[in-house]
């Protein structure tokens, strides 16, 4: 039994002395606590996992921390497209990513995975532009533009350009890590913005022994997750410790070297362009954004019902066929994010899913639309459509007044409600697409 729950159960039977009742709690409520508690202890395991692995837990995990369940599956999702075994090499995952985040002006998760891509051996030249990237990457752009702002406009067409160019032509395994890459970056940044994590800047690569100047494991396994950097700290590997075995001092005094070392210097300007990487350098026609897919004029774009293509009877098998494994992962998402502990009813959570899925085109021919102007109050209608439609760094959405007495827990949930919702929606329209080209 942990040091807490002696705490927390001491404290139980000391109020009950007080009011007269010398009882002890009863079994059910002690084995809550160790629910509890447990969760919380995994947790903490799997942001010291994260500490160790990057050199820092950044404002993302630290909002979802939360709800350590969920956090869980996010994280093994997101290490397994961005670090495990897969197609795409590892600094063009990096590069998606970038593009993916740019379309909403996400200059928070542009910097993290600039700073990644050149960590996995990146070349610092593509962080000057789309322009400057290789061309298969650079034919990405048209599908990444449409998920992002119109996503019922993507078809098997956007499919065949890319696996049928040739030389730069892409595998269809490559393809579907690249969509699920983008999928997963773009409603991310919806939760970057919708929880506010963008107010914090994107932490820098980490130190060669694995974590930051001024962090250790016993910190974050204790809850000091946030212990900032010192102001202009860089991450530098001191010549006086490398394996020449030559006294520094000596040779700055002989005239043999500068006071800044090439790998320094190498370092510093590599900083220097994450910190001034730009978003709108990764994108093209900056004026493309969402519409009003209620209000479309074409007639030969049509709803997307969930009984001809769902994500549980296609999505799901397509992907996990030609994803290894990625189909568990995302579906495990899916579910843990409905299965989130709230005061809120779990009729309340499906109209919140099904509003942003009937935003983006998508119906469900069984579920009545009545039900989410009862449910959902005007002001978080516009919250949820502006976190899921059109995050960005120039239209923060604030929270809508009316729910300003929730926890910040409970914002956090609607901004993994919205997450999810737009992930999976994304992913239907590539899928469907996919599936139209393979039987073409």
């Amino acid at each position: 039994m942990s040091k807490l729950q002696n705490i927390f159960n001491g404290s139980i039977l000391q109020q009950s002395c007080l009011n007269g009742r010398h009882t002890i709690p009863s079994l059910g409520l002690t084995k809550r606590v160790m629910k509890v508690n447990a969760e919380k202890e995994r947790a903490s395991l799997r942001l010291v996992a994260v500490l160790a692995n990057t050199g820092c837990v950044d404002a993302v995990c630290q909002q979802m921390a939360s709800y350590p369940q969920y956090l869980e599956s996010f994280l093994h999702l997101q290490h397994y497209i961005l670090q495990m075994d897969g197609p795409l090499p590892l600094p063009y995952r990096h590069y998606i990513a970038i593009m993916a985040a740019a379309r909403h002006h996400c200059g928070y998760l542009v910097s993290l995975h600039s700073a990644q891509f050149l960590k996995s051996g990146g070349d610092p030249q593509w962080l000057k532009g789309l322009e400057d990237a290789p061309l298969r990457l650079r034919h990405l752009d048209q599908l990444n533009k449409v998920l992002a702002h119109q996503p019922w406009l993507t078809a098997h067409s956007h499919i065949q350009a890319l696996l049928k160019m040739g030389e730069q032509c892409w595998s269809l395994a490559e393809l579907v890590q690249a969509v699920v890459l983008l999928a997963h970056c773009h409603s991310l940044a919806s939760f970057v913005f919708g929880s506010g994590a963008d107010s914090d800047p994107a932490p820098l690569p980490r130190a060669p022994n694995g974590t930051p100047p001024g962090y250790s494991l016993s910190d974050a396994a204790n809850g000091n997750l946030t212990a900032p950097l010192e102001h202009g700290t860089r991450r530098r590997r001191s010549l006086s410790s490398s394996s020449e075995g030559v006294c520094l001092k000596d040779l700055r005094e002989g005239g043999l070297v500068n006071t800044k070392t090439v790998q320094q210097t190498e370092l510093e300007d590599e900083e220097e362009l994450i910190k001034s990487a730009d978003p709108s350098r990764f994108i093209t026609d900056p004026e493309f954004g969402y519409q009003e897919f209620a209000r479309r004029e074409e007639d030969h774009y049509q709803v997307f019902w969930v009984q001809d293509y769902s994500w549980d009877d296609h999505g799901f098998s397509l992907v996990n066929r030609l994803y290894s494994d990625i189909g568990h992962k995302l579906d495990e998402r899916f579910r843990r994010v409905m299965d989130l502990p709230s005061t809120h009813s779990p009729d309340l959570k499906r109209a919140i899913w099904n509003y942003i899925h009937c935003m983006l085109g998508i119906r469900y021919d069984d579920y009545n639309y009545g039900e989410i102007n009862k449910l959902l109050v005007k002001d978080l209608k516009l919250y949820i459509k502006s976190v899921a439609c059109y995050p960005d760094a120039t239209k923060a959405p604030r929270f809508p007044a009316s729910w300003s007495t929730l926890e910040p827990a409970e914002r956090v949930h609607v901004s993994l409600l919205v997450m999810e919702a737009r992930l999976q929606a994304e992913l239907l329209y590539a899928l469907r697409a996919i599936t139209q080209y393979m039987i073409a």
